[in-house]
């Protein structure tokens, strides 16, 4: 296939590339060209808000449109003279409103979310315009992404805290649930799309089980070989402001995604990948938090 995925020089949009350069198909990124580029790739340097005429009268049987965050950035993709077979988007979780019952369905009424705020509300302004233009296409909601390539101080904080015999600071008892979804299990499952065409057009994906903070800080000391100790934070204190999620629980039904795709990487088989890609890319982490410093001088 020829395939146009949008980014590819970081985390999700640089797995989601060479995982299908791998698997032989062309593949083009699109991206401003501030970063090495995927090997195997074409690359088309341009800003996907303004491409003028780069794309104009190029052909691709499917583009994975993984770094729109806005309707701007699908419209003016859209609009620029690009011709699709199909049209896989990874949206978010976040286009859920927090007061909504759990877990989150995919029927459910979409809004706003008070936790994420501007993020998930121009994530569905984006997808309600995509459908608008092009009905045919697919809309993947995940949680967290996790694995290699990550970019985010989230597993890498707590190796390093690890690595460092940090005692771990934790927002209450511990017992808030997080759902991940492995990067390699998203491209999997955009094959499964592709191959078998669903009638639903529109997926929660992740893993069906979810983990407390506590289980997944103790399945990374582990990892790391060494074993967590913890330190309770009253609630009071803004987690964000020492711990690498906001202090927000929710849970996606993925009963859709799990009749196409029974299974997913185990979350320890998964941290232990990215664990030793973090070990010999220490620098792989773009926005490094301060969290050791709030602690040291708020918290000790």
């Amino acid at each position: 296939m020829k395939i146009l995925v949008t980014g590819g020089t970081t985390f999700v949009s640089r797995y989601t590339a060479e995982y299908f350069v791998k698997k032989g198909h062309s593949v083009t990124v699109i991206n401003r060209g501030s970063r090495k580029q995927p090997e195997g790739v074409t690359f088309i340097n341009c800003d996907r808000t303004q491409p003028g005429n780069m794309l104009r009268g190029m052909k691709f049987d499917a583009v994975f449109d993984i770094t729109a965050y806005s309707e701007e950035h699908v419209r003016s993709l859209l609009d620029s003279g690009i011709e699709f077979g199909d049209y896989i988007f990874v949206s978010s979780s976040a286009v859920y409103p927090e007061t909504n019952p759990q877990p989150f369905t995919e029927d459910q009424k979409c809004g706003y979310n008070s936790v994420w705020r501007d993020y998930g509300i121009n994530k569905l302004k984006a997808e309600e315009y995509l459908i608008s233009v092009f009905p045919g296409a697919y809309i993947l909601r995940p949680p967290y992404f996790y694995g290699i390539y990550e970019n985010l101080y989230r597993e890498a904080f707590v190796f390093d805290c690890a690595v460092q015999n940090r005692k771990f600071y934790i927002p209450g008892n511990g017992d808030m649930k997080l759902q991940f979804f492995n990067t390699a299990d998203l491209c999997k499952f955009i094959e499964i799309i592709l191959e078998k065409r669903p009638e639903r057009h529109i997926f929660n994906v992740g893993n069906k089980d979810t983990v407390t903070v506590k289980e997944w800080v103790k399945l990374c000391y582990r990892i790391a070989g060494k074993e967590a100790e913890f330190v309770s934070v009253d609630k009071n204190i803004t987690a964000r402001d020492y711990f690498c999620f906001y202090d927000y629980e929710y849970v996606l039904d993925v009963s859709a995604q799990s009749e196409l795709l029974p299974d997913t990487i185990p979350l320890e088989k998964g941290l232990k990948e990215e664990f030793e890609w973090y070990r010999k890319n220490p620098d792989s982490i773009y926005f490094r938090k301060a969290y050791t410093d709030f602690i040291d001088n708020n918290l000790k």
